[in-house]
């Protein structure tokens, strides 16, 4: 009787939604000098629970060799499902223990292939034709589409269930904005207000009735102050869109501000030349928004646009406060002062929070963390192997990404979205903001030291209290350090850099593909020549889908749900006169109350956390197996465990903290 060898092969099935299956599931070992026969996985041990564990013996007459690829086939029995599988481990008759990681769903008739877990660079790899073979594959499903004319590409994808299976949400209702928002304003207790959709608001204090089932420190602190100057200034550093404050050196020609206008602002004695030479002036220019149409779809109700200049001093004290809005573009347009009466005052600063929230939503959120990261993310799985190294360190950060991003281009952004209900950039001037945008999508300007140092705000001493900047350089230097660490574990040299041809293709896809609407195609690195430079692309990569997005949206309730703070639309023509504005006109100009509610809804569901969120550097799925990157990875959560320290240390000092850029709330992906 001859001698039988045995493989161990344990199975672990079971994402956060559905893991078991009804069809008949089948493995194959294939060895580097044979493989074994398919061995059938009894479908009685999987069960619906995550992390469930199937081990069966595979017994074969010779040995199969090195044990280089796993198969895994699913036949259809009585109805269609689907069978999720994480990782399967391979105990070979030597005890030698391989991992194979897997983390996708198994369809239909589907065969899935799986490598062991050792990173591997093309160059070094002697499976190059089922490398080629697998991103062939993975290029006939991740296929480039021009959305809108101008925009970066997106996947080809018109419904969110026309998308691959694996990145799908796990539930349908992560993605139903529609529904999302109703839910909220229902449990925000605004039903009521949706009734009177066109109808005005009294006064100010009415904003208050959206507030009565909303407990949120924040949002409480700048409706209670949301009129001083401090609080408008501050929002410019660490509110919601922290990224459109300036040094200005210089005046821009069309801004009419004279000295005579601000002298009774300036406290430290000097000129307003001499404050811009000192480094004591800063800008927010909404300039983007100059002719871009308002909102037309709804014919009840004219909408309207601004494109204000807003000066802003840092006195002697280091608070940031306004001194000059500007809410056109012409010399001879009026300059609002802190010194004129208190309803044009008022009104010219709502008019700057009207500008910046519809900035913020399309350029500094949707266009520069959501639609870049799926630029990335659409690149990595066209050109990147699941083995190649880059692939398992990016893959985390762009978990569900594309899912979102095509549930807001059919329900969202589109037409008749929800975004249009009630905000001012709604209908064509979405396009036409985002067109704009793309003249200043650069590389440089996603790298976020680059960033501040360009807006000559990277000085501590000279501008304190930026959480912005400060947190956000302390976790760019720890994702830098981390992504440096992984990238040195594998590439050897700058040599091993430039003869990866898939991490060049992978770069020459995003600049030549996805960005390629970009003037110049945003100079985006169409060639990596050393590690440095890698090690810099990958940090962008990361840092974008997980900082700077956690940064910029999840304080939109916070800063956002008081109404008078950041109107989503203005319905009358922004002010060209002092003395002719009373509270009738400014509460004729902000949102009605339909849209005051939509715009609160918004901002609450948007705010949200996924369920099962998973924050930054927290990776369950093993993609890498070997011990050097684990150990990169212990180090990377030691360096933001420290630096979760020090932001909790500095929030336990402030009155209001600043907290959206601390790691342990920092999401890995752009996922909401």
């Amino acid at each position: 009787m001859s001698r039988m060898f045995s493989y161990t092969v344990s199975v672990t099935t079971g994402s956060q939604e559905f893991a078991g299956t009804n069809d008949k599931i089948s493995l194959t070992l294939v060895g580097s000098e044979r493989c074994s026969d398919r061995t059938l996985l009894d479908q009685s041990f999987f069960d619906r629970s995550r992390g469930s564990v199937v081990s069966v013996d595979v017994s074969v007459k010779e040995i199969l060799g090195d044990i280089v690829l796993v198969k895994l086939e699913k036949e259809k029995l009585l109805f269609s499902d689907q069978w999720y599988c994480r990782c399967i481990n391979v105990t070979t008759p030597s005890g030698e223990r391989l991992q194979f990681p897997c983390y996708r769903w198994i369809a239909n008739e589907q065969e899935v292939v799986l490598r062991d877990g050792k990173g591997r660079l093309p160059q070094d790899d002697d499976m190059k034709e089922f490398r080629r073979m697998e991103l062939e594959s993975r290029q006939r499903l991740f296929r480039w589409k021009e959305w809108r004319t101008g925009f970066p590409l997106s996947i080809d994808a018109n419904t969110s269930t026309e998308l691959p299976v694996d990145i799908q949400f796990e539930t349908a209702k992560s993605v139903d904005f529609s529904l999302n928002f109703l839910e909220a304003i229902a449990n925000l207790g605004l039903n009521g207000f949706m009734k009177l959709f066109q109808s005005s608001w009294t006064n100010i204090a009415d904003f208050r009735k959206v507030f009565v089932k909303i407990k949120n420190t924040v949002s409480e602190h700048v409706m209670q102050n949301w009129n001083e100057d401090l609080m408008f200034g501050y929002q410019f550093l660490n509110g919601c869109n922290p990224v459109m404050i300036s040094k200005c050196r210089n005046l821009p020609d069309s801004f009419a501000v004279t000295q005579e206008m601000v002298e009774s602002s300036l406290d430290r004695g000097l000129t307003l030349q001499e404050e811009l030479k000192a480094g004591n002036i800063y800008i927010a220019d909404y300039a983007i928004l100059e002719g871009v149409q308002a909102n037309a779809t709804d014919p009840e109700t004219q909408q309207y646009l601004a494109a204000p200049f807003c000066l802003l001093y840092k006195n002697s004290q280091n608070e940031i406060l306004p001194i000059a809005i500007q809410l056109s573009r012409q010399t001879t347009a009026e300059v609002f002062l802190p010194s004129d009466g208190q309803y044009d005052w008022m009104l010219a600063k709502m008019w700057v929070k009207c500008s910046d929230f519809n900035v913020h939503q399309l350029v500094t959120h949707l266009l520069r963390t959501h639609l870049t990261s799926e630029v990335f993310a659409i690149a990595m799985y066209r050109q990147l192997s699941a083995v190649h190294p880059v692939y398992k360190l990016l893959i985390p950060h762009v978990r569900y990404t594309i899912a979102i991003n095509t549930a807001a281009r059919e329900k969202l952004i589109s037409e008749s979205g929800v975004f249009e209900k009630a905000n001012g950039t709604g209908g064509i001037a979405v396009v036409e903001v985002i067109h704009k945008a793309m003249k200043t999508l650069t590389y440089k300007s996603m790298c976020f030291p680059e960033s501040v140092k360009a807006r000559g705000v990277d000085n501590k001493d000279e501008l304190p209290h930026y959480y912005y900047r400060d947190d956000g350089m302390m976790v760019w230097e720890a994702v830098r350090s981390f992504v440096s660490d992984v990238v040195r574990i594998y590439y050897g040299s700058d040599e091993s850099v430039q003869e990866d041809e898939e991490i060049q293709a992978f770069v020459q896809d995003v600049c030549s593909s996805g960005m390629k609407n970009c003037p110049q195609n945003g100079e985006f690195p169409d060639l990596l020549k050393t590690r440095e430079q890698l090690v810099e692309y990958l940090t962008v990569v990361i840092f974008t889908a997980s900082a700077q997005h956690a940064a910029v949206n999840f304080g939109q309730f916070d800063w956002f749900a008081w109404v008078p703070n950041s109107p989503s639309t203005m319905r009358k023509p922004p002010p060209t006169q002092k003395g002719q504005v009373d509270m009738k006109y400014i509460m004729e100009s902000l949102p009605d109350r339909g849209r005051a509610s939509w715009h609160v809804g918004a901002v609450w569901a948007l705010s949200q956390f996924q369920d099962g969120e998973l924050f930054l550097g927290v990776y369950p799925d093993k993609y890498f197996t070997e011990q050097p990157v684990m150990e990169a990875t212990t180090t990377f959560r030691k360096k933001l465990v420290e630096v979760t320290n020090i932001i909790k240390s500095r929030n336990e000092k402030l009155k209001l903290p600043y907290w959206y850029l601390s790691p342990d709330r920092i999401p890995n992906s752009v996922a909401i």
